[in-house]
């Protein structure tokens, strides 16, 4: 098995389903396929988060994530598209998101003897849908209410879409899935309404914190030094604590945000760090002073 799997206390059932769904994939990808597949490297507090995701995307469930900005909803999609060594495609949900953006749109191209042809050009959608890839849809609830009816057939039993810009119908092939995120309360996000949350499995993804923390900023910063780096994982504590009680918004205890802290921490004064790629980030004045403040308790002022 696996060592990936085996780590993650996986049932039998579903550890061979998976590895068999990543041997397969492996002698049918083709290079521009193989490179839209997901790197590890989220790490889990708590290792039921992706077993629960692993199992319910082999059991052929959409996998909603839940949690708040910079938890790390997005790394985890990518650990799942590796796992299953699952090309995956991505949508970036906003306002402006529209039927062309998710299915795709017709152009105008031109063949060898300069004649002109209008062609489509598949979305991500179709594409995950006709080539069995992940579909991940970041943010969902940023896009407007009327556009994401569009995606019902997709989600729920009949795995079909109607085509507007070819008329054609499209069934998904073996191994098409749909993971998205969620970050509830955000600025400029709707709720999601209840016919389409009830066609998810929903994952909450919390915070990475404590030692799990200290091991993934060790990991993947280029911050060496143990005093800095325990400061850093005790700030972020503290970052969260603010957070949950409606002192800084999410974004100020971001992990993308530590994570940036901590590199730049390696070069500069780790003050100006925290400033540079934490504090500047928020809007609001009082929230920038309340996290420098923080901050200074364990790096000193600048």
């Amino acid at each position: 098995m696996h060592a990936l799997l085996s780590h993650y206390h996986l049932t039998e059932t579903i550890a061979e389903q998976v590895e068999a769904t990543a041997r397969f994939n492996k002698n049918k990808r083709l290079p521009e396929e193989v490179a839209l597949i997901g790197k590890p490297g989220y790490t889990a507090p708590d290792e039921a988060i992706i077993a629960d995701a692993v199992t319910a995307l082999a059991l052929g469930k959409n996998v909603l994530l839940k949690g708040p900005t910079g938890s790390g909803k997005t790394r985890l999609a990518e650990l799942l598209s590796s796992l299953f060594y699952q090309p995956m495609q991505m949508i970036n949900c906003s306002v402006d998101l529209d039927a062309e953006a998710l299915l795709g749109y017709k152009t105008l191209t031109y063949d060898e003897s300069g004649k002109s042809h209008i062609t489509f050009v598949p979305g991500p959608v179709t594409t995950a849908m006709q080539k069995g890839h992940f579909l991940y849809i970041d943010e969902i609830n940023m896009a407007k209410a009327e556009t994401l009816p569009i995606l019902n057939g997709v989600l729920d039993y009949r795995r079909t879409i109607h085509n507007p810009f070819t008329a054609e119908r499209i069934e998904a092939a073996a191994g098409f899935n749909v993971i998205a995120a969620i970050n509830e309360g955000y600025v400029g996000t709707t709720p999601l309404n209840e016919a389409l949350k009830n066609r998810f499995v929903v994952i909450e993804v919390p915070y990475l914190q404590g030692a799990a923390l200290k091991q993934l900023l060790t990991e993947q910063t280029k911050l060496t030094d143990e005093r800095l780096l325990a400061q850093f994982v005790s700030l972020s504590r503290d970052l969260i604590f603010k957070v949950q009680d409606g002192q800084i918004a999410e974004e100020g205890a971001s992990i993308r945000s530590l994570i940036d802290a901590c590199d730049l921490s390696t070069f500069l004064p780790p003050m100006r760090a925290v400033r540079r790629a934490i504090a500047d980030k928020l809007e609001d004045e009082r929230e920038r002073v309340a996290v420098l403040t923080i901050a200074e308790t364990y790096f000193g002022k600048m």
